[in-house]
Protein backbone atom coordinates (compact mmCIF):
# COMPACT_ATOMS: atom_id res chain seq x y z
CA UNK A 1 0.00 0.00 0.00
CA UNK A 2 1.40 3.51 -1.05
CA UNK A 3 0.37 7.02 0.19
CA UNK A 4 0.76 10.09 0.01
CA UNK A 5 3.34 12.66 1.57
CA UNK A 6 2.06 16.94 1.72
CA UNK A 7 3.96 19.36 2.68
CA UNK A 8 3.80 23.35 2.62
CA UNK A 9 6.34 25.48 3.59
CA UNK A 10 7.70 28.94 3.12
CA UNK A 11 10.70 30.54 2.63
CA UNK A 12 11.94 34.61 2.52
CA UNK A 13 13.50 33.94 -0.82
CA UNK A 14 12.73 34.50 -4.07
CA UNK A 15 11.15 31.09 -6.13
CA UNK A 16 14.24 31.15 -8.27
CA UNK A 17 16.37 30.63 -5.06
CA UNK A 18 14.42 27.96 -4.50
CA UNK A 19 13.68 26.15 -7.31
CA UNK A 20 17.93 25.86 -7.54
CA UNK A 21 18.30 24.66 -3.96
CA UNK A 22 16.14 21.79 -5.59
CA UNK A 23 17.03 21.30 -9.07
CA UNK A 24 20.89 23.01 -8.95
CA UNK A 25 23.42 19.61 -9.08
CA UNK A 26 25.63 21.64 -6.87
CA UNK A 27 23.42 23.79 -5.06
CA UNK A 28 21.84 20.42 -3.46
CA UNK A 29 25.28 18.54 -2.80
CA UNK A 30 26.55 22.16 -1.08
CA UNK A 31 22.59 22.10 0.75
CA UNK A 32 23.08 18.19 1.76
CA UNK A 33 26.52 17.48 1.82
CA UNK A 34 25.46 14.64 -0.30
CA UNK A 35 26.27 13.97 -3.87
CA UNK A 36 24.10 15.30 -6.40
CA UNK A 37 23.79 14.88 -10.55
CA UNK A 38 20.17 16.25 -11.81
CA UNK A 39 19.38 16.52 -15.00
CA UNK A 40 18.39 20.19 -16.31
CA UNK A 41 16.02 18.77 -19.53
CA UNK A 42 12.74 16.89 -18.98
CA UNK A 43 13.53 12.81 -19.56
CA UNK A 44 17.33 13.35 -18.08
CA UNK A 45 17.97 11.46 -14.80
CA UNK A 46 19.12 12.72 -11.22
CA UNK A 47 20.41 11.41 -8.10
CA UNK A 48 20.63 12.70 -5.13
CA UNK A 49 22.20 12.08 -1.29
CA UNK A 50 24.84 9.99 -2.57
CA UNK A 51 22.68 7.44 -5.22
CA UNK A 52 20.05 6.59 -2.29
CA UNK A 53 17.86 8.59 -4.32
CA UNK A 54 17.34 8.53 -7.99
CA UNK A 55 15.09 8.64 -10.92
CA UNK A 56 13.36 10.91 -14.12
CA UNK A 57 12.83 14.24 -14.48
CA UNK A 58 9.21 14.04 -15.42
CA UNK A 59 8.48 18.02 -15.72
CA UNK A 60 10.47 21.31 -15.40
CA UNK A 61 9.64 24.25 -15.40
CA UNK A 62 11.75 26.99 -13.81
CA UNK A 63 11.12 28.99 -10.64
CA UNK A 64 7.42 27.19 -10.71
CA UNK A 65 7.53 23.25 -11.10
CA UNK A 66 9.48 19.84 -10.70
CA UNK A 67 8.06 16.82 -11.29
CA UNK A 68 10.11 13.81 -9.99
CA UNK A 69 10.03 9.96 -10.94
CA UNK A 70 11.66 9.28 -7.53
CA UNK A 71 12.61 6.64 -5.68
CA UNK A 72 14.68 5.90 -2.96
CA UNK A 73 16.93 2.66 -2.69
CA UNK A 74 15.05 1.05 -0.16
CA UNK A 75 12.22 1.20 -1.95
CA UNK A 76 10.93 -2.51 -3.19
CA UNK A 77 11.79 -3.19 -6.22
CA UNK A 78 9.89 -1.61 -9.66
CA UNK A 79 8.61 0.71 -7.24
CA UNK A 80 8.92 4.56 -7.68
CA UNK A 81 7.00 7.16 -6.56
CA UNK A 82 6.03 10.65 -7.89
CA UNK A 83 7.65 13.82 -5.94
CA UNK A 84 5.91 17.30 -7.32
CA UNK A 85 6.92 20.75 -6.06
CA UNK A 86 5.22 23.90 -6.54
CA UNK A 87 6.64 27.09 -6.36
CA UNK A 88 4.66 30.40 -5.85
CA UNK A 89 5.97 33.62 -4.71
CA UNK A 90 4.40 35.05 -1.39
CA UNK A 91 3.16 38.42 -1.35
CA UNK A 92 6.19 39.41 1.12
CA UNK A 93 8.52 38.77 -2.11
CA UNK A 94 9.04 34.99 -0.49
CA UNK A 95 8.17 31.53 -1.56
CA UNK A 96 5.63 28.84 -0.90
CA UNK A 97 6.56 25.46 -2.15
CA UNK A 98 4.00 22.77 -2.15
CA UNK A 99 5.52 19.62 -1.97
CA UNK A 100 3.05 16.52 -3.04
CA UNK A 101 4.85 13.28 -3.19
CA UNK A 102 2.45 10.57 -4.23
CA UNK A 103 2.72 6.58 -4.62
CA UNK A 104 5.65 6.35 -0.86
CA UNK A 105 5.30 2.48 0.66
CA UNK A 106 3.30 3.02 3.77
CA UNK A 107 5.99 1.71 6.03
CA UNK A 108 8.32 4.57 4.73
CA UNK A 109 6.31 7.39 5.38
CA UNK A 110 7.41 8.84 8.38
CA UNK A 111 11.02 8.62 7.91
CA UNK A 112 10.59 10.20 4.18
CA UNK A 113 8.47 13.36 5.66
CA UNK A 114 11.47 13.73 8.40
CA UNK A 115 14.11 13.40 5.61
CA UNK A 116 12.40 16.13 3.31
CA UNK A 117 12.36 18.27 6.45
CA UNK A 118 15.63 17.80 7.58
CA UNK A 119 17.58 17.41 4.71
CA UNK A 120 15.92 20.16 2.34
CA UNK A 121 13.37 22.44 4.62
CA UNK A 122 15.73 23.07 7.58
CA UNK A 123 18.83 23.32 5.40
CA UNK A 124 17.43 25.68 2.94
CA UNK A 125 16.48 27.82 5.51
CA UNK A 126 19.72 27.74 7.25
CA UNK A 127 21.36 28.80 3.71
CA UNK A 128 19.18 31.39 3.13
CA UNK A 129 19.82 33.19 6.45
CA UNK A 130 23.84 33.02 5.73
CA UNK A 131 22.89 34.28 2.38
CA UNK A 132 21.06 37.06 3.91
Amino acid sequence: MCKTIQQKVKFKAPPITIYQFIADSKKVTALTGETALISKEIGGSFYTMSGKVSGIIVDLKPSVRIVQAWRRNDFPEGIFSMASFTFKQTSEGGTEVVLTHRGVPKELIPGIEESWRQNYWEKIRNAIKTLG
